[in-house]
């Protein structure tokens, strides 16, 4: 999980030498979508690669991993990390398409859809809950709930999970891309980001932050680190810093404990 794997690095990094990690290879992370700055952080810092992977229990449990192929292994360093931070290329024989309601997105990297996914080792049906046949398409594809980009190339890009992508004035904002983003910022040591009511565009995200121990930052700061890589109407209407973000009992964040915190709450002044 990166949650756990980000505790790890800012042990790390405090504790320059005090590891021989010089036996590590690398680590093969999964859970939900890494980091951009995590994995070039263990890669320069410490020597270490991280290849993320996606799957779930319906998958067995691996259904992608982020290996990146023979021809792109010379590429510049910039474009095998942008690849390094997606969810990888399908492995052989497991088949994927992204939808948006029965219509097909392109493989452009841009559009946004769910993602579905068929294979050997896919579930075809849960035993003895037919309530949740929805879950699979008639021609037998496994709707994961993952709201995703694919990449030209084939690549996975999760964006984020169907319940929490933010949707805003018709639109959809990833909630993982913010978080990713804010987390790259060196005074962050954590970063959630949810969708909050909004009476004119019906949700607007809210970025709850943990700055790291004696380090400062200002919403406006954060908003302005965000700026050049997003549009602006993706930008957080609201941060919020907080002692800590609650997780779930295998690291992931809690967001509707969030949700529950802030959705009600005005913002602070």
């Amino acid at each position: 999980m990166p949650t756990i794997w980000l505790g790890i690095l800012n042990t790390l990094d405090a504790n320059p030498g005090k590891w021989d990690l010089s036996h590590m290879k690398g680590m093969l992370v999964g859970g939900s979508a890494v980091p951009r700055s995590m994995i070039e952080a263990f890669g320069e810092r410490h020597g270490l690669t991280i290849v993320q992977g996606w799957g779930m229990t319906e998958t067995s449990p691996v259904a992608s991993t982020a290996a990146l192929p023979h021809d792109l292994l010379e590429a510049d360093a910039e474009t095998r990390l942008d690849l390094m931070a997606m969810a990888g290329l399908p492995l052989p024989l497991v088949e994927v398409r992204a939808r948006v309601g029965d219509e097909e997105i392109p493989w452009d990297g841009e559009a946004m859809g769910e993602l579905e996914v068929r294979g050997p080792w896919v579930a075809s049906s849960y035993y003895d809950t037919p309530e949740q046949s929805d879950r699979w398409t008639a021609d037998g594809w496994f709707k994961t709930g993952d709201i995703v980009s694919l990449h030209p190339r084939g690549f996975i890009q999760i964006k984020d999970r169907s319940k929490d992508v933010i949707k805003s004035g018709g639109e959809w904002i990833s909630s993982v891309e913010l978080e990713n983003a804010l987390m790259a910022h060196p005074a962050i040591a954590e970063a959630a980001v949810i969708a909050i009511p909004d009476a004119k565009w019906a949700e607007r995200p809210l970025a709850a932050v943990v700055l790291k121990a004696g380090a400062t930052a200002s919403a406006d700061e954060l908003r302005d680190f965000l700026a050049p890589n997003f549009a602006k109407w993706w930008l957080p209407e609201r941060f919020e810093f907080v002692e800590e973000i609650p997780k779930t009992s295998v690291g992931k964040f809690k967001k509707m404990a969030l949700r529950e915190q802030f959705a009600q709450e005005p913002a602070k002044t």
